[in-house]
């Protein structure tokens, strides 16, 4: 394993060069973190590069890093995790790329060069509100589509904005603004002198 993560490595290092903001090989993984501008283009890279030969995104998804950890984040909030694979020399990859704007998060549609990328696209623009330049069709796919907000967002609201019933009145479903006080659980603690046999 260790012999073939040192190719996978040495092949990236020799064709990304200085596209890669960053190569982390952790757990018996590599991650490549590529910043924003050149993100279309080492993907293209990366799927076109015979000793990469990337064919097959299998995931791509959004995260929000605000409060990573249970810590302040220090850096662009929103990012874009993609697992690729090489069905040609059996290895895969995570590609990282982080959205410049924080207030307005965008990079690159990867759609062209991976089709499988269409509609993992269109959930992270849905749940997180990351918008992917260049995507034919990027609109909601999860969520209603006036739907408020993106719900996987840490500071969405875990009751939403709004709420819908059938009134069967109207005989329609209808929304309207959240009902629910929201509250904070906190759990009772059950206390006996002769809890397990102890004294």
């Amino acid at each position: 394993m260790s012999q073939r993560l040192d190719t996978l490595q040495a092949a990236l290092e020799a064709v990304l060069g200085d596209a890669a903001a960053s190569l982390v090989r952790a757990r018996g993984e590599i991650t490549v973190t590529v910043r924003a501008e050149r993100y279309a283009e080492v993907a293209r890279t990366l799927r076109d590069a015979p000793t990469l030969r990337f064919e097959q995104l299998i995931d791509l998804c959004g995260v929000d890093y605000a409060d990573y950890r249970n810590r302040p984040w220090e850096g662009p909030r929103f990012c874009v995790v993609t697992h690729l694979l090489s069905v040609s020399h059996n290895w895969r990859l995570r590609l990282k790329v982080f959205a410049v704007d924080d207030d307005l998060p965008a990079v690159a549609s990867v759609n062209g060069v991976w089709g499988a990328a269409n509609w993992f696209e269109r959930e992270a623009f849905d749940l997180y509100g990351i918008v992917f330049e260049g995507h034919e069709d990027l609109r909601r796919i999860l969520t209603d589509y006036g739907f408020i907000g993106h719900p996987m967002r840490k500071d969405f609201p875990v009751s939403g904005h709004v709420e819908m019933r059938y009134d069967a009145e109207q005989m329609r479903v209808i929304y309207q603004p959240v009902t629910i006080e929201p509250r904070e659980n906190t759990p009772r603690v059950v206390r006996e002198d002769n809890y397990g046999g102890l004294h």
